[in-house]
């Protein structure tokens, strides 16, 4: 056994992060970024997510037709969205459509737009069918940590309108239990909160995953050794993630 040592704000990192409007992100949590495809410089990522991407659009015999429409976003600029839709559209579509300022996951760098190639590509609601090669990487994204987000009939739970173009990274074992048992992000949590879930991986892995709540300044784990993972829920708690090879 090792033993690790996570901080409270530790809460708040990682990819397993909830950001919606009663979970905003936290000041100077800016990741690692990097170009979410080598083609558009100036859409960024996390850099891990990135990598993934580029690997899942590649599997698919995407890079023609996918393209990448919006990653982080800075707090200016999600608010100058905000603002600029709020004119445009009025309120209740902004509300359905746009994260708060310092409430979106695009200031996180985990999540993504994509669209399918065209002259002319909407910004807000890029167009990305479930027929095609959008719908080939749709069925792979979970093998490379990926998930729809914003889900038509989750729209009470997560107060957005449905965003067939909006991906989130949040890794594999996580985006596949998410997808096996059709839960959204505001749901995993309580989902794990019931008990540790085993998650069957595709080289012959397993992944181990559990929840652990936030025990004040330092929270004490002890862990097997082997390779893990903590990440922060943005609330009061950490995912950990065990793999192993399976038996």
């Amino acid at each position: 056994m090792r033993t690790m040592i996570c901080k409270k704000e530790d809460v708040f990192r990682g990819p397993v992060i909830l950001v919606n409007r009663t979970h905003p992100l936290r000041p100077g949590s800016e990741p690692q970024l990097t170009a979410a495809d080598d083609r558009c410089p100036g859409i960024r990522m996390e850099r891990r997510a990135a990598g993934l991407l580029a690997a899942c659009v590649s599997a698919v015999g995407g890079r023609d037709e996918i393209v990448p429409v919006s990653g982080w976003r800075s707090q200016k600029e999600q608010q100058e969205i905000w603002d600029s839709s709020l004119e445009e559209n009025g309120e209740e579509f902004t509300r359905s459509y746009v994260a708060l300022p310092g409430c979106s996951e695009h200031q996180s760098g985990l999540a993504i737009d994509l669209g399918r190639a065209a002259k002319h590509i909407d910004f807000i609601r890029p167009a990305f069918p479930y027929d095609g090669v959008c719908g080939a990487f749709r069925r792979a994204a979970a093998g490379y940590g990926f998930v729809e987000r914003y889900q038509k009939g989750k729209e009470e739970i997560t107060g957005i309108a449905a965003e067939p173009w909006h991906f989130r990274y949040v890794g594999v074992p996580h985006a596949r239990l998410m997808e096996e048992n059709g839960l959204c992000l505001e749901e995993y949590v309580p989902f794990l909160r019931q008990g540790p879930r085993l998650c069957r991986l595709a080289d012959g892995r397993a992944a181990q995953v559990f929840y652990v709540p936030c025990a004040g300044e330092e929270t004490v784990l002890e862990l097997p050794e082997g390779c893990c993972q903590v990440s922060g829920d943005n609330e009061g708690g950490f995912v950990v993630t065990l793999w192993r090879w399976r038996p």
